[in-house]
């Protein structure tokens, strides 16, 4: 088409025709500009499609991380929810003046109650890759972007949180890096001791004291109401803001 008028406007030219010329010029003119304007149209619906393509697949990436996030913090609220008990349970038997438990008995629940650090770990790698290389603006829900970039400062918190009840726990155990009380004692009665393969020695020291000590007791509730508002205050909402964004995130997905 555009050869045709091209051919005609050299004809008019030659024919001094001007007024037709120009009508000729200006209509390949025309052409030409449609011809763009389609061409970055079609470049625009490739370029659309594949960002959606992308998004679909960052999408997929997120709500697999944010499952596994899931997993981990299922199981990490159900151990603290165990060393709270644990730790309510030391409380209770400390009260029984003339009815202490066994050696075994306590050795163990000091074992089970302490023995976990707590700390959430969330998969977090495709997230860190998609803020730090600017593709966050490729996710079109912008409730779903903001809950992303919120996310992260949340964990900031959490970490937080962590470190102070990580503390309480370290303040327990602080009791027996003295001589008053034995480490041994509690591994062995647990079975810890063996697996270790550490050596076999005849006596253990009683840890039983520690049930009339008001030191351990106070650390203990310390590390009771730590452990609970970790649970309550941060495990509970954290664990709801992250089914919140898978929520989000399974409505964008085709």
């Amino acid at each position: 088409m555009i050869k045709f008028f091209r051919k005609t406007r050299k004809k008019l030219l030659a024919e001094k025709k001007v007024g037709r010329y120009l009508a000729y010029a200006l209509g390949e003119i025309v052409l030409v500009v449609i011809g763009i304007l389609i061409a970055l149209a079609i470049n625009n619906k490739n370029q659309q499609n594949i960002n959606a393509q992308t998004e679909q697949t960052y999408l997929l990436g997120l709500k697999e991380e944010f499952l596994t996030s899931k997993a981990k913090l299922t199981e990490l609220i159900n151990i603290n929810e165990q060393n709270i008990n644990g730790a309510e349970r030391i409380m209770e038997i400390a009260n029984l003046k003339d009815n202490l438990p066994s050696e075994e008995k306590f050795s163990k629940l000091l074992f089970n109650t302490l023995v976990s650090d707590i700390a959430f770990n969330p998969n977090n790698s495709l997230l860190n890759e998609i803020i730090n290389s600017g593709n966050l603006k490729n996710i079109s829900n912008a409730e779903l972007r903001i809950k992303l970039t919120n996310w992260l400062a949340t964990l900031e918190d959490i970490a937080r949180q962590e470190k102070d009840l990580g503390l309480q726990r370290e303040n327990l155990l602080d009791m027996f890096r003295t001589n008053e009380y034995s480490l041994k004692t509690v591994f062995e009665d647990s079975g810890i001791y063996k697996e270790m393969g550490l050596p076999e020695v005849a006596g253990t020291q009683s840890n039983l004291s520690l049930l009339s000590s008001t030191e351990f007791e106070n650390k203990l509730l310390m590390f009771i109401l730590t452990s609970q508002a970790t649970g309550d205050a941060h495990y509970q909402p954290l664990m709801l803001y992250l089914d919140s964004i898978l929520e989000t995130i399974s409505k964008e997905l085709d």
